[in-house]
């Protein structure tokens, strides 16, 4: 086997004893009754619950996790009636904090999160400690991202709008992107209304482009570029820009960089007698 290969292969098996270990410590002394993590699956990685200790052996956490698993901190029907702890990719806690800032992350939610140099593991148990991770951690936005996002802005904006028309003309209104963020956990999202129809329900260029540019406001200020939604669409849709790029008008109007702290609210939440009015017509 291959020298390299092995000592990650070592790494991962050290790793995962480690997280079996601090995740049965969790579960046994009540710190949590639910461990929400990850475990391999076809030389991937899914999602893993565990409530028992004999269960915590599939856990796994590294470069390989990459799905936003902080989506289940909204559904009931997981997290009702237990105290949970997540092991969390940085993406994952910065959307914890993001939920804790809506009132939507539930009390008593432990993250665990590997350390600096990924050598080791650390408990951070109140929404503080949270907190001042992800504030020390920039977040940092992956070359392809930027090449594609500079490529957008140099469009016009007819080539932007026939970018995109051509985009959602591959949409089939699945809503797997809404089913992947986890910050979309509207009761009732405004797509499934019908007294009055706000957004048409079917798949067309147009209408596509009408949900698409809604969810996305819904999004503005929120959004962490977790990437879910890319990696939820079957058609393979690059709809992240579209947040990546309202982030980045958001971070160059309000100072506010995606996935970062914010002491009150969300920009499109709050008012300051000093905000900008221009764009009033």
């Amino acid at each position: 086997m291959n020298t390299r290969k092995w000592l990650i292969i070592s790494e991962r098996r050290l790793a995962m004893n480690n997280l079996t270990e601090l995740a049965n410590k969790l579960l046994g002394d009540g710190t949590a009754t639910k461990v929400i993590g990850y475990e391999e699956a076809h030389g991937k990685t899914r999602p893993c619950f565990c409530t028992e200790a004999a269960d915590t052996g599939r856990l796994v956490l590294d470069e390989r996790c990459t799905n936003n698993i902080a989506v289940y901190l909204t559904k009931p029907e997981i997290v009702g009636g237990h105290k949970v702890a997540v092991t969390a990719t940085m993406p994952v806690l910065r959307t914890m904090v993001q939920l804790a800032m809506e009132n939507q992350l539930p009390d008593g939610t432990t993250a665990i999160v590997s350390t600096e140099g990924g050598e080791g593991l650390a408990v951070l148990p109140t929404v503080g400690d949270m907190e001042r991770v992800v504030a020390g951690t920039p977040l940092d936005i992956s070359g392809k991202e930027r090449e594609l996002r500079e490529r957008l802005k140099a469009m016009s904006r007819e080539q932007r709008w026939q970018f995109w028309l051509g985009e959602m003309s591959r949409c089939i209104k699945c809503y797997a992107c809404r089913a992947a963020c986890p910050l979309c956990y509207c009761t009732r999202c405004i797509v499934d209304n019908n007294c009055p129809q706000w957004i048409q329900p079917w798949a067309s260029p147009l209408a596509s482009m009408e949900w698409q540019i809604s969810r996305v406001m819904h999004m503005a200020g929120r959004c962490v570029a977790c990437g879910a939604c890319k990696q939820a669409c079957p058609m393979g849709i690059p709809i992240h820009l579209l947040t990546l790029s309202l982030a980045e008008d958001i971070q160059n109007e309000f100072g506010v960089a995606p996935g970062s702290v914010m002491d009150h609210g969300n920009v499109l939440s709050t008012f300051k007698p000093g905000d900008k009015e221009d764009f009033i017509r």
